[in-house]
């Protein structure tokens, strides 16, 4: 197959995963008051951030294919940066919303356990984007241990999607809920493969 057929097959794809769970938000919120601003945009970058985090996940399996018709180097660290800025933003907005104050803040960790979890997820995805800086300035420790960093990553990935699953005002019901069910298994068994099954079958051959 043409490889331009092929990386227009791609985009679609990766517009209609990322595209489709923003289109779900966007139309559930009523943007006629300007008040709702914040709350409107603070879930959309949870969605933004769960569905490229999948989209990395398959990346891994299918990494040697997609690296013979993409930049596959720019394209993670394309997302990457976009998966780091979303992350940071979605908590940051839900504080903005209450004004930073910090006796609401507490009642909000106080109400939901999967919330603990989301702020315990946030550190371990920021393990990769420390360690993709400190292996880039030359630390031999991270660059060592990089493989690892990854899992660390990844589980937080996960932790993430089970945080979204069960406090995202979006996925409680409707299509988009099986739409993320299917993400967070398929991306579990990409990661199995990645990290488990296809290093045996490295060390085999």
């Amino acid at each position: 197959m043409n490889k331009n057929i092929i990386r227009f097959i791609l985009l679609i794809f990766l517009l209609v995963a990322v595209g489709y769970p923003l289109w779900v938000g966007i139309s559930a919120n009523n943007w006629a008051n300007n008040n709702n601003f914040l709350r409107n945009i603070f879930p959309l970058f949870g969605l933004l951030a769960v569905s490229l985090l999948w989209i990395h996940s398959l990346c891994g399996v299918f990494e040697e294919w997609l690296k013979k018709y993409i930049n596959f180097d720019l394209f993670i660290n394309i997302t990457a940066t976009i998966i780091l800025l979303s992350i940071i933003l979605h908590p940051l907005l839900l504080f903005a919303i209450v004004r930073f104050d910090l006796n609401r803040i507490a009642t909000i960790f106080s109400r939901n356990f999967f919330i603990w979890l989301a702020a315990f997820a946030l550190l371990l995805l920021l393990t990769y984007d420390a360690g993709k800086l400190l292996k880039k300035i030359g630390y031999k420790f991270f660059d060592t241990h990089w493989n690892n960093i990854l899992i660390i990553s990844n589980i937080g990935f996960l932790l993430i999607f089970f945080h979204s699953l069960v406090v995202g005002g979006d996925l409680q019901e409707g299509s988009l809920r099986n739409v993320w069910i299917f993400y967070g298994v398929t991306a579990t068994l990409a990661i199995i493969y990645t990290y488990i099954i296809k290093p045996l079958l490295k060390t085999k051959d």
